[in-house]
């Protein structure tokens, strides 16, 4: 079924994954809460494998997902060194941005049925 015929349920948690991305990545620095060391990566795993996860939820396919979410995490990285947030952007978050994809994706493929049982 096309994407424009689905319900709005399939896309909430996209939406809803999506914001919560936007706020946690674009923050300034003055606002984000200092965690334990490297608790920054495991966010950044999380974030994006709900990402990757919620983007095939909503019926996109595997190799769409793998490039907005791909693409997305480089560019995020590339905005937070430019833009004056008071952020870093690092080599680093983005390779655990990419796995997180990686794991929401076989999640996705291990819990989802399929596709057309979903619509």
């Amino acid at each position: 079924m096309p994407l424009k015929y689905m319900s709005l349920k399939y896309y909430a948690p996209l939406a809803v994954s999506l914001v919560a991305a936007l706020i946690i990545l674009f923050t300034p620095a003055s606002g984000v809460p200092s965690g334990f060391q490297h608790s920054d990566k495991i966010i950044h795993f999380l974030l994006f494998a709900a990402l990757a996860y919620s983007s095939r939820f909503a019926g996109m396919t595997t190799h769409v997902t793998l490039a907005w979410t791909v693409g997305f995490a480089v560019v995020s990285e590339i905005l937070q060194a430019l833009l004056p947030l008071g952020r870093s952007g690092s080599a680093l978050d983005a390779v655990f941005d990419i796995l997180g994809v990686g794991a929401g994706l076989l999640i996705a493929v291990r819990v989802l049925p399929a596709r057309s049982a979903i619509h």
